[in-house]
């Protein structure tokens, strides 16, 4: 939430969630800016960094958005006063990626302002029985199949594997498992540029195992594209306008290439095939294979410097060149195979990437020095092998970030931490100390007794329950043999239904009509109520449960939520219309910044409503004025405000999709169980929305705050 200094960030829709990856560059540009060489986030923008105050990051630990949507109402400040909100890819190691690479957070007792993040092991040629890669490996060479993914670790590092549900549609190199030692390796890589559908493919390059270049093509991605990404990519629009080549193409071309035997090498590979949307059996992750502790992974642009003395992925050049990225995972694969996992761990890794780290400060003091002041300045050092996290970065400019929560959280030194009991102390402690910091990490906790499995689990299917019976409308009653076909098109005309049956309890028939999308139900109730279909006069209602007697209230109150403002849904639309022909049709509507059209995030096909945010409220509301009633190719149109925010419209497709079912029966004997415990849990939030608005209050003006809830597991 910025209050002065402007932030942008017109993510909608599916495009809504954001990786550690992003979360990281923001804080980064907003801690250094451009005086220490920090680039603008490739996703969204800082408008006068330089007159920013401070940054506050505020971790809700053991929270996820599971807590946020089941006590909206309780988060009351938090949901009025913070407009930009996205969901947070899942992560391994939270701290670790939110305070960058190569950061070890265990605390130390050191009395030195910064030490040394490496193992605590000392890697001697005699004794390297810590280093995490003899430990996965052993110490002995062995050949390739022994560095290829089994199908469990392939799983756990989200690679497409058939069978799987996220995973329909993907086509498989058809390639057999029965690799041997001297199977051929080939690297691969692809440049991403983010579309309407999210990532999607702009660049693929294919190396032999000699390095020579196989493939390397430009790809036309299917949607719109949001952010070509070109500091990272090297891709441009102008770039893309001839390219006729599209990923079933490259589809087409690589399962010609690949043998049956094939092994592909790349380095987290598993976005690469995701991205092509292809399965293939034998992979070697160049990621994986260099292991680290504790999750953590090197970067291919510091393997390849460390390990074969080359420098890609240099500054000078315009975003990545998937070609030189290919070759290097392989070059990499290629070394580990032939040198055996004990001179790969003698090469002491971790040390290397300290050792990095700490010349890259030592630099950063040297340029703070006048000029004139030493010979530091003639020297044309190569850049550095690994960027350093932004807290050493601070450390550097005579900042010390601070750092307030129950957990250690002290990393190696570089931080004021002061642990603290209570989520009181801690508060009193950052109205006191946050001011006279740049860089703040405030935590606040629910405490252990709510970070239960069990508890989770009954939150969740509370929500998803509660969900469904808002997305769920009652119509009736119907004539006994009433034209279904009719019925559903009338209630069609309202949004994307899910299902639609038949209730035989009643005396006369009813329907239960169950939409994908909140705006949808919200419209058939508004609109359908007391209306005449089918030949009767029927009256259309959402269930009554316990859970839904606040339906109006949260209906409200998520209508007025500051990220729908400007937003309106529009629903009637002709399936056969492209987001191009919708372009056109709303182009006269003044004002209209974006236009999302949601997928079914399985098939990919567009359902019949779309979204459209306006730059001002005020043009908003007259477009929805204009758009009701409006004819758009033979197809009456009907719209409202907009309910759900992308991220929650996703997240809702995938509860809609998910078992909902599964041990049902469990919750339901224990929900009074649980509704003790909930009800104190809700107290708690509403205590924890009060603290957070404080400390707000207490910021000064232009001062970027962040507030994290990154989840259980």
């Amino acid at each position: 939430q910025e209050k002065s200094c402007h932030l942008s960030a017109a993510l909608l829709g599916e495009d809504s969630e954001i990786s550690q990856d992003q979360l990281y560059e923001l804080l980064k540009y907003a801690a250094l800016g451009k005086c220490h060489k920090a680039a603008q986030p490739s996703w969204c923008r800082i408008y006068h960094q330089s007159h920013l105050a401070g940054v506050v990051v505020v971790v809700l630990h053991g929270m996820s958005q599971l807590h946020f949507y089941r006590f909206y109402l309780q988060f009351k400040h938090l949901r009025k006063v913070f407009q930009h909100r996205f969901t947070l890819a899942p992560s391994a190691n939270f701290p670790v990626s939110l305070y960058g690479e190569g950061t070890n957070l265990k605390p130390q007792n050191t009395s030195q302002g910064l030490t040394s993040s490496s193992s605590e092991c000392v890697t001697k040629s005699s004794d390297l029985q810590c280093d995490p890669i003899i430990q996965r490996y052993g110490e002995k060479k062995q050949g390739l199949t022994s560095y290829t993914l089994t199908l469990e670790e392939q799983k756990k590092n989200d690679y497409p594997i058939e069978g799987s549900p996220g995973c329909k549609g993907y086509i498989s190199t058809e390639c057999d498992q029965q690799r041997t030692d001297s199977s051929p390796l080939f690297g691969l890589d692809c440049e991403m540029c983010l579309t309407a559908k999210g990532n999607e493919v702009t660049r693929v390059s294919l190396v032999d195992a000699r390095g020579q270049c196989l493939l390397n093509e430009l790809v036309k991605p299917e949607s719109t594209v949001v952010n070509y990404r070109t500091r990272f990519s090297g891709i441009t629009r102008k770039m893309l306008l001839p390219v006729k080549t599209r990923l079933s193409d490259i589809q087409t071309k690589l399962k010609k290439m690949l043998p049956h035997d094939a092994v592909l090498v790349g380095h987290s590979l598993n976005s690469d095939l995701q991205a092509l949307e292809m399965i293939h059996p034998s992979v070697i992750d160049t990621s994986l294979l260099f292991a680290r502790s504790e999750g953590r992974r090197f970067k291919l642009k510091f393997l390849a410097k460390a390990v074969l003395g080359k420098e890609i992925q240099c500054e000078q050049k315009l975003g990545h060149d998937p070609t030189e990225d290919a070759r290097a995972a392989l070059e990499l694969a290629q070394f580990f195979i032939e040198q055996g996992p004990t001179k790969v761990a003698e090469l002491n890794l971790e040390m290397l990437l300290t050792a990095e780290k700490l010349a890259e400060v030592s630099q950063n003091k040297a340029a703070l020095q006048p000029q004139g002041c030493g010979f530091q300045e003639q020297l044309n050092e190569p850049p550095p092998l690994s960027k350093p996290c932004f807290l050493d970065c601070l450390q550097v400019t005579g900042q010390k970030p601070l750092l307030l929560g129950r957990q250690g959280l002290d990393s190696s030194g570089l931080c004021q931490s002061n642990p603290s009991t209570s989520n009181k102390q801690i508060l009193q402690r950052a109205l006191e100390d946050v001011p006279l910091s740049k860089f703040s990490i405030i935590q606040f906790s629910l405490g252990p007794e709510y970070l239960s499995s069990h508890l989770h689990a009954g939150l969740y299917e509370k929500v998803r329950s509660k969900l469904t019976d808002m997305l769920t409308i009652y119509a009736g009653p119907f004539e006994e043999n009433f034209c279904m076909k009719s019925v559903k098109k009338e209630f069609e005309r309202c949004g994307p239904i899910q299902s639609l049956t038949v209730v035989t309890e009643t005396f006369q028939p009813y329907v239960c009509i169950q939409y994908e999308v909140l705006e949808a139900a919200q419209l058939a109730v508004e609109s359908l109520n007391g209306a005449e279909v089918a030949g009767s006069c029927i009256k259309v209602q959402r269930p009554v449960t316990a859970g839904m007697l606040d339906c109006n209230v949260l209906i409200q109150e998520l209508e007025l939520d500051v990220e729908n403002e400007g937003v309106i849904y529009v629903a009637g639309l002709k399936k056969s219309l492209t987001e191009t022909d919708l372009q056109e049709e709303f182009s006269q509507l003044k004002d209209l910044e974006t236009l999302f059209l949601p997928k079914d995030l399985q098939s990919g096909k567009h359902r019949n409503c779309c979204f459209l945010k306006f730059q001002k409220t005020q043009s908003a509301v007259d477009a929805l004025e204009a758009i009701n009633g409006w004819t758009m190719k033979g197809s009456e149109l009907r719209s409202r405000n907009a309910l759900a925010p992308g991220h929650l419209w996703r997240w809702i497709w995938q509860m809609n999709h998910s078992n909902g079912k599964q041990g049902k029966h469990i919750f339901y004997e224990k929900m009074e169980q649980l509704s003790d415990s909930e009800q104190d849990l809700r107290k708690k939030v509403k205590k924890l929305d009060h603290h957070i608005k404080k400390l707000y209050r207490s910021l000064q003006n232009n001062t970027l705050c962040v507030v994290l809830f990154p989840g259980v597991n």
